[in-house]
This record gives C-alpha cells, structure tokens and sequence, in this order.
C-alpha cells in the first residue's frame, strides 16, 4: 500500500507549492529556485511573487513625507489595500497557471495576508479577509520559512531596498505561530545558507524533484591517471568549483 501511494504521488501533478514567512526570511530566493528547480525537473513552474504592495506603499509615504504606509492611509486603509491586491495578485496567479497547466511557486499566500492583520491587531480584518480569500484553494505543499527576527532584520538593511522595524518582524513572527493553518505548514529553518535551505525544501518534494540538484552537464568527472600507469592523452577538462 505505501509503495502504491508513493507511486501515485509521483504521478500526481504538483499544482501549486506556495512559500510564506516574515519578510527576510528568503522567500523570494527560494521561490526563484524552486520555480527553476522544478522546470529543469521536467515540472514547468512559474515564480509568482504575491505582493500586497506595503513596500510601494511604505516608498510613497516617504516621498510625502510620511514615515510609513500606516501614517499614510492608516491601519484599516493598509489593510484594506493590501489585502485586495494580494487577493488580485494570488487570483491572476491562479488563472494564469490554470490556462498554462505550468506549477504556480507562490512568493507568498492568502496566510500571509492573515499573518500581516494579526500582526497589525485587526482581527476584524481577517475575517473578512478569510470570507474572500477562501475561493482559493491550498497550496500543495505550503513551506514557512522560520528565521530569527534579528537576522531577518540584519538581512532586510543589508539588500537596502526597504526597512522593517524588529517590533514588526517579531509580531509577524508570531502571527505566523498562531495562524490555524500552522500544523499544515511544512516548517523550514531558513537561518542558514540558500543552498541548505534549498536542500531541505527540495527534501519535501522528491515526489517531483532530486534530493539534491544535478550536476553541470557541461562538467566531467574528476580525471585520474589510466589504470596503465600513462599521462592523459589530452587535456583535462577544469572541474566547476561546488
């Protein structure tokens, strides 16, 4: 029975895989990897980055003078704003996949918006934020990334684009704790390097992927000496650095 069930989940397409987490946790990278991992696989997969716009809105508030996009709009406008262009963005995703057939790798999802209200304290928003966002369906295989408010922060001012404060990475850290989808979601430790980060969500795909990615086609294998004892008849091909 199980070898028949694996087989079946190695028939099984894989429709959508959607990776959530406080902003410098490397959604974004490891979305982008995924979405390239899973094409080279044989698994067309598109990168969809989900954005609410709180960043575009955070660069207006500035340009006017404003510290943030909340003293711009205020709590409920925010709110209001960033939860109907998540909801446009996830939905075009969706439909998009849906005509192409390709594997939607979601850069965030409908519980990031959850999350974000939460850590906002408007949990009347999330409320009505669920009654909209339950037209979509689960992902596959949802990934939280999990990483350390302070790292995440330290990450965010080195990219330099944008600026978080550690007040709301930690609420957003625990929003994601408490959110009722948490026992669904396949929880990644994402403090440490992209590539072992990369290795531990394609652990949870082997259905559609190799444990560890494959080789360089364009790199041969180390050359040794002929078993005859005789120097390489031509010259070796430089090995790529790992």
């Amino acid at each position: 029975m199980g070898g028949s069930l694996r087989a079946w989940r190695g028939r099984a397409r894989l429709r959508t895989v959607a990776l959530i987490g406080i902003d410098g946790s490397g959604k974004t990278t490891q979305a982008h990897r995924l979405a390239e991992a899973l094409s080279a696989a044989g698994h067309p997969a598109t990168y969809h980055r989900n954005a609410g716009g709180r960043r575009w809105l955070g660069r207006l508030a500035h340009r006017v003078g404003r510290p943030d996009a909340q003293r711009l709009v205020g709590r409920n406008g925010m709110l209001a704003i960033e939860s109907a262009l998540r909801w446009l963005a996830i939905a075009l995703a969706l439909l998009s996949c849906l005509i192409t057939g390709r594997t939607a790798v979601m850069d965030r999802y409908s519980a990031c918006q959850y999350a974000s209200i939460r850590a906002h304290g408007g949990q009347r928003w999330e409320r009505l934020a669920r009654a909209g966002y339950r037209l979509f369906p689960a992902p596959r295989v949802t990934f939280l990334l999990t990483v350390d408010p302070a790292e995440a922060y330290r990450r965010i001012e080195r990219r330099g684009t944008d600026h978080e404060s550690m007040r709301w990475l930690t609420a957003a850290a625990t929003a994601y704790r408490t959110l009722p989808e948490y026992p669904s979601f396949v929880v990644v430790d994402a403090g440490d390097s992209p590539e072992e980060v990369s290795r531990r969500i394609r652990a949870h795909l082997t259905e559609w992927l190799p444990a560890t990615p494959p080789a360089d086609p364009g790199t041969a294998p180390p050359a040794g000496p002929p078993s005859n004892g005789a120097a390489p008849a031509g010259p070796v091909r430089a090995q790529a650095r790992p």
